[in-house]
C-alpha cells in the first residue's frame, strides 16, 4: 500500500495552514468560546468543505463566484470584529457557555476554507493520486493538529491574559482577516 497521497496530502497542507488565516481565526474564537466547541466546529467545516472537494473537484467552486464568497467572508469577518469592540451591556454573560459557539466556529470556517489554498490543493492532489480517501485522511489529520494547537493557544491565551486585552486583540485579528480577504476579492 502506496502512503504517498496520504503523506504529501498532510505535509502541504501542514505547512500551508500553519499560521494561515484558519487557524488564527481558531485561536480567536478559543479566546471566546468554549475550546471543544471550536475545535469541532472547526473540524466539521474543513471535512466538509475540503471533504466535498475532494469527492466533487471544481463543481464546488461553480455553485458561486469565487469573488462573491469572498466578499461575503470579508463582511463576516469585518462586522465580527466590530461588533466585538461595541461595549455590550450583557457581557456578565460568559460566552464560553453560549450555544452558537460550535455554529460561529463552523461557519466562519467553513466560509475561509472555500476557494482557499487548501481547498485547491486537496482538489489537485486528488485528481494527481486518485486515492480519495487517503487524500481525506491526510487533509484531516493535518487539520486536526493544526486545529489543535490552535485552539490550545487561544485557551491558554484566555487564562493569561486580562479580557479586555482579548477583547481589542481578537476584534483586531478579525478585522485584518476581514480587510485581507476583501482587499484579495477586489484586486482579482
Amino acid at each position: 500500500m502506496d502512503l504517498t497521497p496520504l503523506v504529501t496530502t498532510f505535509g502541504i497542507i501542514a505547512l500551508a495552514e500553519l499560521g494561515d488565516k484558519t487557524q488564527l481565526a481558531v485561536i480567536t474564537l478559543s479566546c471566546r468560546y468554549r475550546p471543544l466547541s471550536v475545535f469541532v466546529g472547526a473540524m466539521l467545516a474543513v471535512i466538509a468543505i475540503d471533504g466535498i472537494s475532494i469527492l466533487i473537484g471544481t463543481a464546488l467552486a461553480g455553485l458561486l463566484p469565487l469573488q462573491l464568497l469572498k466578499l461575503i467572508s470579508a463582511a463576516i469577518f469585518i462586522s465580527f470584529g466590530i461588533k466585538n469592540l461595541i461595549p455590550n451591556d450583557e457581557e456578565k454573560i460568559d460566552v464560553k457557555k453560549s450555544k452558537p459557539a460550535l455554529l460561529t466556529s463552523f461557519s466562519m470556517l467553513a466560509l475561509l476554507e472555500l476557494g482557499d489554498k487548501t481547498q485547491f490543493s486537496v482538489i489537485a492532489l486528488a485528481i494527481k493520486y486518485n486515492t480519495p480517501l487517503f487524500i481525506f485522511v491526510g487533509m484531516a489529520a493535518a487539520f486536526a493538529l493544526l486545529m489543535g494547537l490552535g485552539v490550545l493557544i487561544g485557551y491558554r491565551l484566555m487564562k493569561f491574559m486580562p479580557k479586555r486585552y482579548l477583547k481589542i486583540i481578537t476584534s483586531a485579528v478579525f478585522l485584518i482577516i476581514g480587510v485581507l480577504i476583501l482587499a484579495e476579492a477586489l484586486i482579482k
